[in-house]
């Protein structure tokens, strides 16, 4: 049994998609359209760059859901891997809109639009420069947990993302990372901080919360056609009412990603296959557990790959 997974912000780079956009005249007007829909060259920022247009969280949002939706479209006219046989789809923090698209519960121009506005709201929602995030490797979640109980009236930081084993990413502001550096020093954890200029996945983005709630509520929503996986409850989601409520509660809410995978694995997936730019989530989950296979389509060698598999 397999699942598929898209990856979220971290995973793009320039020129990413660019062989799929040179050979497959639907992806070309797969771009064509999110230009339109965004009312912006998005295209010429993905294969083109510059690269801080590209890392702007406004393009990158949309940008790497619309390489993951070309990709799995690919797949599914150009190849005999039946990917509609997964057992679950699931998203790391957007990438959770790519796999509510490809399962068919929102539709292309919704997840454009919600994830530009998306992508606006997260980036405003603290002024830049006054947060970020750190990740923390090589501790277990727990551990971290009692640094930031012990340290409760010291500063205010958050895990946002619970990835793998060994690696939690915190958010918060600025002064409360710096503070938080310091007890890991101490401690002799390793850490690094992350090229990023908002804490996400934490209560500072409240504001985009507000901003959020309802335009996913006035979104249509359908039963996705396969399980989705929630970023919130690291479970399956099908529940139209549920989803809408899930994905406004995740822009606040941490990232359970390792506590997905492992509900997936226990669920008796041991292939996992992920679709869109970078392998990111596929190294993540090697840290998980070793013993599951990973694909990552990224090229057309690798659609012939996993046809083959």
């Amino acid at each position: 049994m397999f699942s598929v997974i898209f990856p979220g912000q971290g995973s793009q780079f320039v020129g990413m998609g660019k062989e799929f956009y040179n050979n497959f005249s639907y992806v070309k007007e797969y771009f064509k359209l999110a230009d339109e829909l965004l009312k912006k060259n998005l295209s010429k920022i993905i294969l083109d760059g510059p690269k801080d247009e590209l890392d702007k969280t406004e393009n990158t949002q949309p940008a790497i859901f619309l390489v993951s939706y070309s990709i799995f479209n690919v797949i599914k006219k150009e190849s005999q891997f039946n990917i509609n046989k997964a057992s679950f789809f699931a998203g790391h923090s957007l990438g959770e809109y790519s796999a509510l698209c490809c399962a068919e519960a929102i539709n292309f121009d919704q997840t454009i639009n919600l994830l530009k506005r998306r992508g606006k709201a997260m980036q405003n929602a603290v002024p830049r420069g006054e947060g970020g995030m750190i990740a923390v490797l090589g501790v277990e979640i727990d551990q971290i947990n009692k640094i930031l109980d012990d340290n409760i009236n010291n500063f205010s930081c958050y895990i946002a993302n619970d990835n793998s084993n060994g690696q939690v990413v915190i958010s918060g502001k600025i002064e409360s990372l710096d503070s938080f550096s310091i007890e890991l020093k101490k401690k002799n954890i390793k850490f690094v901080k992350l090229p990023v200029s908002a804490p996400f996945h934490c209560p500072l983005m409240k504001n985009a919360t507000i901003e959020m709630t309802n335009l996913i509520n006035d979104t249509k929503f359908t039963i996705p056609e396969i399980n989705i996986i929630s970023n919130v409850t690291a479970t399956p989601e099908n529940s139209t009412t549920e989803i809408k409520k899930l994905l406004i509660e995740q822009i606040e809410k941490p990232v359970r990603w390792r506590e997905s995978i492992i509900n997936m694995i226990d669920n008796n997936v041991n292939k996992f296959v992920e679709i869109g730019p970078g392998k990111v989530l596929s190294g993540l989950i090697k840290r998980i557990n070793r013993n599951v296979k990973t694909n990552q389509v990224n090229n057309l060698l690798d659609i012939e790959n996993i046809t083959n598999d």
